[in-house]
């Protein structure tokens, strides 16, 4: 009687491997749609950059624009402060002339009262051309001591005055646009603060 046969003997050395089945799937197709709005959201962002950068220089370009501009009106509005202030010394003359004519001999002399009706009305004229150009005449007689526009040469006793008042205007002061063209000269009340006088004994 013959035996069966055996089967062969596993070998021990020889492990069992299992290849997952997905190694034999083709890989998935990558999505059109989710490419094309990855596209679509990188080309907004550098629009949107690009926007930002057009708009910040625009804004630089204005400004620029905007500053050249009050330059050249700021030196325009001040560019005739030398040949207004050299007109002064015309002004502070013909108020001279008129100050030097008593009324005695203006009631003598027709004549006399004539040429002074005529300065008065030059001296007006160029007042008021003066002003057309920004050229101000400040009032100070009467008024507080304001170091800023004048300048004190003289305290003097001044009764029935307030401390530190203007009580004479030796030379007008005028402003250009507001700003200090000259200074006056004035005498002020005694006892005025120190600052920005000079007295003269």
């Amino acid at each position: 009687m013959t035996e069966p046969a055996t089967p062969p003997p596993e070998n021990p050395t020889t492990p069992s491997v299992e290849i997952p089945p997905e190694l034999f799937e083709a890989p998935a197709a990558a999505d059109p749609l989710a490419e094309a709005l990855a596209k679509v959201a990188a080309i907004e962002a550098e629009m949107a950059k690009t926007k930002d950068a057009a708009l910040r220089a625009m804004a630089d370009a204005e400004n620029m624009r905007k500053r050249a501009e009050r330059e050249i009106a700021e030196r325009e509005k001040y560019a005739v402060s030398k040949f207004a202030k050299s007109l002064l010394d015309v002004a502070d003359n013909l108020r001279r002339a008129l100050d030097n004519v008593s009324a005695e001999a203006l009631a003598a002399d027709p004549s006399l009262a004539k040429l002074v009706a005529g300065v008065e009305l030059t001296e007006r004229e160029l007042l008021q051309a003066f002003e057309r150009n920004g050229v101000v005449k400040v009032e100070l007689a009467g008024k507080p001591f304001d170091p800023s526009i004048a300048q004190a040469v003289a305290q003097v006793d001044a009764p029935g005055q307030a401390v530190g008042t203007v009580v004479q205007v030796f030379q007008p002061g005028y402003t250009l646009h507001g700003r200090i063209l000259r200074e006056a000269m004035v005498t002020v009340a005694k006892g005025a603060p120190a600052g920005g006088i000079d007295t003269v004994a």
